[in-house]
């Protein structure tokens, strides 16, 4: 598949590692501080940076992960936080990741489970097209999780094809997940996993974390060097 890509701006954290997309702008997830910021759409600043908003303190850890759903922010902490800063009491286990519902005004926890089948996580999507679903990746296992929020039980485990599974993004016909070392964003079929498309981001442009999307682009997130870009395909 043919696709667009370009680098629009740079998130106001250091290393961005979460990332959804609205009508005003674009939520981005920091995974040292765990803070999240609300920024906008606008020209990026002579720093390279667009307004900011706002942003609010949560109890994730290690974040690696973002979306939003069911007017709260849901949050992916990939394991405790000691990496990048002192310990926390809210901190994710070692080894083990955990999925908080989260106050998108106050950062308030709202609710907190574990990831299915234990281990980290990198990406997390909540499903507009099936509400009252996340969709959640497991690193250990390379799967990713249909979950029932409700009652927090698994509907659906579908395989990956390759490790380091990052962004998540639910389509119509299918969802997207981004695999970060080998720098593609493949489309999987919901039944069963296999691949019905690709997006391949070159070694020249910033590299893929995570994922959303709004109208005719996806956008996505570097970690590693805090660029934002956007990615126009043919189709989803």
């Amino acid at each position: 598949m043919t696709a667009q890509i370009r680098r629009l701006f740079r998130s106001p954290y250091s290393v961005p590692n979460g990332i959804h997309a609205t009508a005003d702008g674009l939520w981005v997830a920091d995974q040292i501080t765990d803070r999240v910021a609300s920024i906008g759409w606008g020209d990026p600043n002579e720093y390279g940076v667009t307004q900011f908003f706002r942003d609010i303190s949560t109890e994730s850890s290690n974040t690696s992960g973002l979306t939003y759903g069911d007017g709260s922010l849901w949050l992916a902490a990939n394991g405790p936080g000691t990496l990048w800063r002192p310990a926390r009491p809210t901190d994710a286990e070692k080894g083990k990741g955990d999925i908080l519902r989260v106050d998108p005004v106050s950062g308030a926890t709202q609710g907190r489970w574990p990831v299915p089948d234990g281990g980290g996580v990198h990406g997390i999507e909540y499903d507009h097209f099936e509400p009252g679903f996340l969709w959640v990746t497991t690193l250990h296992s390379q799967t990713l999780s249909k979950v029932r929020i409700a009652d927090w039980t698994v509907e659906l485990t579908l395989p990956l094809p390759y490790q380091r599974a990052h962004g998540v993004i639910r389509v119509e016909n299918g969802i997207w997940v981004v695999f970060t070392s080998h720098r593609v964003i493949v489309k999987l079929d919901l039944e069963d996993g296999h691949e019905l498309a690709r997006i391949t981001v070159p070694g020249d442009q910033p590299e893929p974390h995570c994922l959303t999307r709004w109208d005719d682009s996806f956008y996505y997130c570097d970690a590693t060097s805090g660029w934002i870009a956007s990615i126009t395909p043919d189709s989803f």
